[in-house]
């Protein structure tokens, strides 16, 4: 009998021991979303299990542009008044160098290679090209006034940047970093997002209030939408982040101050409904699976949880002030 007691109290002592272990493994193997918040100098970590904040990390003045390594070892982040873009170690997330950005960066994108970083420099109407290895300039090209937005193709032979009051996509060559087409598109072009396959880049134009759809091939546009939500004054329909489903079936479009994503069948070009999320929605990131699109909302200053198989927001959390930039590491 003794023994038996012994035998249940080694487990009943085990138990807070399982629990502890189960709680770590499950905050180890949970997504975790990176929001930048550019009036508060923070990125927010939220937990998409528990769907909270779970740390709040001090970063460069007014970080806007965020997004990860190929690898997932590191995290890029546009601090636009700092100058510079910094490099964050996400095994610690301690900052461990910064790279020659040019002045005011606000988006960036990151060649397949895992290695060339295009750099949009608003105030210098450049796009600036850095070897993230080396740490060096490797190019900078003249582009549009206020160049803003930046994609690279899945295929890595094109990087388009968007200038806002050119009112132009910027055709980028990678193999000789020189500029050799340009698309006009709409008002205030703000970000650009190349389809998986790179046949298709939408592009938004903010004051426009349009999104353009171009043939990769040809650069022209084969495709314009525009929103009209009820209730809300065309004015405040400005279209910014752009996110394509993997599958081929949607395009969520942030529709700024209008305070909805659009939601368009992305085959047939139609508008198939709007979300109401929070105030001032900015950009847009699918968790790993994309059954989740979160948005970041800069005058609410919190994030929304979009469930994509009901298309339905399902959660607000709080961040920083300003949000910004999101994306999700799995």
């Amino acid at each position: 009998m003794k023994t038996l007691n012994a035998v249940h109290a080694f487990r009943h002592a085990l138990k807070p021991l399982g629990a502890a272990l189960l709680l770590a493994s499950t905050q180890t193997l949970a997504a975790v979303a990176y929001v930048s918040n550019e009036k508060d100098d923070t990125l927010s970590l939220i937990d998409l299990d528990s769907q909270t904040v779970i740390e709040t990390i001090d970063v460069g003045e007014r970080p806007r542009g965020i997004i990860f390594s190929k690898d997932m070892k590191y995290l890029y982040i546009c601090a636009s008044d700092s100058d510079t873009v910094q490099v964050m170690d996400l095994s610690n997330h301690q900052i461990i160098t910064e790279l020659p950005s040019g002045e005011d960066p606000e988006q960036f994108a990151l060649h397949p290679n895992n290695r060339f970083l295009y750099i949009a420099n608003e105030d210098d109407a450049l796009v600036t090209v850095v070897d993230t290895q080396s740490k060096e300039v490797i190019a900078q090209i003249d582009v549009g006034v206020e160049p803003e937005g930046m994609a690279v193709s899945p295929d890595g032979k094109w990087a388009i940047n968007t200038s806002e009051t050119t009112n132009m996509l910027h055709w980028i060559d990678t193999k000789t970093h020189t500029l050799v087409d340009n698309t006009l598109v709409d008002q205030r072009p703000r970000h650009v997002e190349f389809s998986d396959d790179g046949s298709r880049v939408w592009a938004s134009s903010e004051i426009g209030g349009t999104v353009s759809v171009i043939d990769t091939d040809s650069r022209q546009i084969i495709e314009k939408l525009s929103f009209k939500i009820r209730g809300v004054h065309p004015d405040k329909v400005q279209p910014v982040g752009i996110k394509l489903t993997a599958d081929g079936k949607y395009a969520f479009v942030a529709l700024g101050p209008a305070n909805h994503v659009a939601v368009v069948d992305a085959k047939t070009y139609e508008v198939l409904d709007y979300l109401l999320v929070g105030r001032r929605v900015w950009h847009l990131a699918f968790n790993e699976d994309q059954s989740q699109l979160l948005t970041t909302n800069g005058v609410s200053g919190d994030v929304s949880v979009v469930d994509i198989a009901d298309l339905k927001v399902t959660k607000s959390i709080k961040v920083g002030r300003y949000p910004w930039g999101v994306v999700v590491k799995p």
